[in-house]
């Protein structure tokens, strides 16, 4: 059965490196995986942040 060059080299991969998919999902989990969102305090959040001037630098 034909196997491309790119399947063989990832088998070839997880062989020497056993440890690569719980490496991968692990570095998933701290860049996408995020607890969920408590909307109260999100609103309280946001009713609680300070305008902005719409020019900040400009001089009073």
């Amino acid at each position: 059965m034909y196997e491309s060059d790119i399947t063989q080299f990832i088998k070839q991969l997880k062989v020497e490196k056993p440890t690569l998919e719980a490496e991968q999902r692990q570095g998933r989990a701290l860049l996408w995986d995020k607890a969920p969102i408590d909307l109260d305090e999100r609103a309280r959040a946001a009713q609680s942040r300070v305008q902005q001037q719409p020019y900040v630098y400009q001089g009073e």
